[in-house]
């Protein structure tokens, strides 16, 4: 089984189309049972408001330095991105807030439910905020997220309301500071080499391949040497298999 580690962010766009590009990706290369993928929560902005301060266009052109029809247009060039890859893409109409509780409630998915609770929650978050434009921070917009995707109301309300997997949020963020990560999405396959950015489908292909190869030399190298069988021991005494 690959394992794959990526760091993102909800309000990412390029972690939103990287991310369904890899997707695409590993459907194309039919490794859709051989391919796991680890979440881990990277904010981009940690001391973002609970509260809609402004319009996306804004923010950006003052964050980028750019006038407002610059912004525009590279508001409009990124989700012509996701457009690309299936993604009803409205960037420009994003309402902006916190989403350090998205995090946590992503953290509640991979602790208490199966893996494919735990991507349908990542995919359902995505969405809520870049096709629906729903406000991240909102307890209620991600009460319903949850329910979507097949949570138990009454404990996701739990969670929301105390502080619990905070802890769990701040350790994936000290480790992607501990790997020098500065921007996401952040790909690592199999903890051996790692891919910064939104690689094309067909880049991500290639490692796929890569890393699949890697696994297929290293089971290789474990099993049959020389002809000889490989020793094991085990409660009933050694032998060979």
């Amino acid at each position: 089984m690959m394992n794959i580690t990526i760091w993102s962010d909800f309000a990412c766009p390029y972690c939103y189309i990287g991310e369904t590009r890899l997707e695409k990706a590993i459907e194309e290369l039919g490794m859709a049972g051989d391919v796991k993928i680890d979440y881990r929560a990277f904010e981009l902005d940690p001391s973002a408001a609970k509260e809609v301060t402004g319009p996306t266009s804004e923010r950006f052109a003052m964050k980028y330095r750019l006038s407002l029809p610059e912004a525009e247009a590279q508001i409009e060039q990124i989700s012509a991105l996701g457009r690309e890859v299936g993604i009803d893409f409205k960037y420009a109409s994003t309402l902006y807030s916190n989403t350090f509780d998205a995090h946590r409630l992503m953290k509640l998915a991979e602790n208490k439910y199966d893996y494919a609770t735990v991507q349908r929650l990542n995919t359902l978050l995505f969405d809520a905020y870049f096709t629906k434009n729903l406000v991240l921070a909102d307890h209620k917009v991600l009460e319903a997220v949850a329910k979507e995707a097949g949570m138990d109301e009454k404990e996701v309300n739990e969670v929301l309301e105390s502080d619990r997997y905070a802890d769990d949020v701040r350790f994936d963020e000290r480790e992607a500071q501990m790997r020098g990560v500065r921007g996401v999405p952040y790909m690592v396959f199999n903890g051996e080499f790692s891919i910064p950015g939104a690689m094309t489908v067909d880049g991500l292909k290639s490692a796929l391949q890569r890393a699949q190869r890697r696994i297929e030399a290293a089971e290789k190298a474990a099993s049959k040497e020389d002809g000889e069988r490989p020793h094991v021991c085990g409660p009933d005494g050694c032998q060979l298999i």
